[in-house]
């Protein structure tokens, strides 16, 4: 397959929790369809100031084998595909720099290798850096995947890659849906929206709606979560994604009011009432709680303490998930440190 042959690029938006490896699980039983284990870029866009002028081919190349990098230290690997950072840079260097232009050569080498027409990157909070990846990529489409905030916010609550209060994980769902709407505004022909609770209670005709918005073919497969072993394995490595292998509960809907306060419902609801009400969910409150700063403020203290203990608890009751995401951070923290201590070496010369 050549360069004008390559797949199609397609990016799951606008956050975590929402459902995304239901859906994504399920479209890789088709051929047509890619979509390894997101690299979640996101992270790694902290450390870019650090590279300096990347128009410097030593630095372009630095990051070139840094991106290689994370996706080695990724908790799940992507299969049958290595990555020879010199030929990457030798194809990309004449090109417009930047480090999504990176991840999705990766990206669309490995679709390239399994013979799809299709690549997804599951990365929705890459959902900020959009208007970026339609200027490097304006045949891009946008899977926008809605999940009501109160279920969304107690997923969120309870995995350690999200903050462990309700108040701060409504904020970044009221703010990814509002950078959604303002790219749908823009881009209305790029974008399909779907509702997770649409597709719990009809998956094959939500499954269905993406295929057609995607350009390939609905398979009976898709219905099957077992076909997928990508699916077993996962659902092995974190509790995360425990429930990735079986069908979906539709009572798991409304399992948020078990698990949340409703001084917490209304927390959210306030904050996302007018989203809610855009994407027809109810609400269960007045949607009228008096958020301070001083509670932001609070419940990032909370948060914090909450996340230090998670992260015991993960060590003590899931080696295998702690020792995999520490894997993860502690690469991207040595990054930090190395290219802060290049960057000083640097400034004393």
């Amino acid at each position: 397959m050549n360069k004008l042959s390559r797949p199609k690029p397609v990016l799951m938006i606008p956050l975590r929790r929402c459902g995304s490896h239901a859906l994504r699980l399920r479209l890789n039983n088709s051929k047509e369809f890619y979509s390894p284990y997101p690299l979640h870029i996101v992270d790694f866009i902290p450390l870019l100031p650090m590279y300096g002028d990347l128009s410097d081919d030593q630095s372009y190349f630095q990051l070139i084998v840094d991106v290689i990098g994370l996706q080695s230290a990724s908790m799940v690997k992507w299969k049958d595909i290595v990555f020879d950072p010199v030929e990457i840079f030798e194809v990309l260097q004449e090109q417009k720099r930047s480090v999504h232009k990176i991840l999705w050569e990766l990206l669309l080498r490995a679709g390239t290798q399994h013979q799809a027409t299709v690549v997804m990157d599951k990365s929705l909070d890459s959902v900020h850096y959009s208007e970026e990846l339609f200027e490097l990529f304006p045949d891009m489409l946008l899977l926008n995947v809605v999940r009501d905030p109160r279920a969304q916010v107690s997923s969120m609550n309870r995995a350690i890659i999200h903050d462990y209060e309700s108040v701060l994980n409504a904020l970044s769902w009221v703010d990814a849906h509002q950078v959604t709407r303002l790219l749908i505004a823009r881009h209305p022909e790029k974008v399909l929206t779907i509702r997770y609770e649409d597709f719990l209670s009809d998956q094959e005709s939500v499954l269905r709606n993406i295929c057609h918005f995607l350009g390939i073919t609905f398979l009976p497969d898709m219905l099957d979560i077992t076909q997928s072993n990508e699916a077993q394995k996962i659902s092995q490595l974190s509790a995360l994604w425990e429930n990735n292998y079986f069908p979906p509960v539709m009572t798991n809907i409304d399992k948020f009011k078990q698990q949340l306060e409703i001084g917490e419902i209304e927390i959210i609801e306030t904050l996302a009432k007018d989203l809610m009400k855009l994407y027809g969910y109810e609400l269960m409150t007045e949607a009228n709680a008096d958020i301070s700063d001083a509670t932001i403020i609070q419940a990032r203290e909370n948060s914090a303490t909450a996340k230090k203990k998670a992260w015991e608890a993960l060590r003590t009751n899931d080696y295998k998930d702690y020792v995999l995401r520490r894997f993860r951070a502690d690469y991207l923290a040595g990054l930090s440190q190395r290219l802060m201590v290049h960057s000083t070496t640097s400034t004393i010369r």
